[in-house]
């Protein structure tokens, strides 16, 4: 199965949905991953309020594929950063761990999510985390217990600390990534976003990662980009059969 990476640079609006069904149709993938709020653009702030969507917007949209976007989603009176699995259902995940050190501000505006979870989808067992998710540790135990066959990732990434042509940054997300993939026996997808906010930018390197632990393909820095990747499923079988406990 083919799944795509889109890359792209979102407005600060709630006005992205063209730019979804834009990448959408340029890949005939089974599944296609946006990166997190790209339906938002990340430093919302207090227009949260007025921006955020509500479920049954995305239960009116049709797409011919799986979709997984970022978006900011109210229930019951509470705003989440989620990030929503489309195909004949919606499946949503919203964000545990709320970032509110340094130019991160998403304690003051968002409600945390309860938990992660695994649900069913064509690809098998899978699961979603948003950015700092995966920096908490929780997120690396949680795979390495539960071996879901499909690890999907969104992120909303700055750059910093770039020196001798690589970001610090980077290297932090790979070792994470291909910890969980390498623990887990599954393939990570990370799609981080591109652009400028509020004096934030965001490097992009969207990947895949395959259940050994090695990048199979990697887009470039700061630019929108849409990447491509079959998926093996006899390799996660294999990985999976090797980290069994019985």
């Amino acid at each position: 199965m083919k799944i795509a990476l889109a890359q792209i640079r979102p407005k600060l609006s709630p006005e992205n949905i063209n730019k979804h069904i834009e990448f959408i149709e340029k890949t005939d993938a089974d599944l296609v991953v946006f990166p997190e709020l790209s339906m938002n653009g990340y430093k919302i702030k207090d227009a949260l309020l007025e921006d955020a969507f509500d479920i049954e917007y995305f239960k009116n949209l049709t797409f011919s594929k799986d979709v997984v976007l970022g978006a900011a989603i109210k229930k019951e009176g509470k705003i989440y950063n989620s990030a929503l699995y489309i195909d004949n259902e919606i499946k949503i995940h919203n964000k545990v761990h709320l970032p509110t050190y340094g130019v991160f501000e998403e304690g003051r505006f968002f409600f945390s999510g309860d938990e992660f979870s695994l649900f069913d989808t064509k690809f098998g067992k899978t699961c979603m985390f948003v950015c700092e998710d995966v920096f908490s540790g929780d997120a690396i135990n949680f795979v390495s217990q539960k071996k879901p066959d499909l690890i999907i990732v969104i992120a909303a990434s700055p750059a910093r600390e770039f020196s001798d042509g690589k970001l610090l940054i980077e290297d932090q997300w790979e070792a994470l990534l291909k910890s969980m993939a390498i623990l887990s026996g599954a393939y990570v997808l990370f799609c981080n976003r591109v652009g400028f906010e509020d004096g934030l930018g965001f490097w992009g390197g969207s990947r895949v990662i395959n259940p050994k632990g090695q990048t199979e393909i990697k887009a470039n820095y700061f630019e929108e980009e849409l990447i491509e990747c079959e998926l093996n499923h006899n390799l996660t079988l294999t990985q999976k059969y090797f980290l069994r406990k019985d």
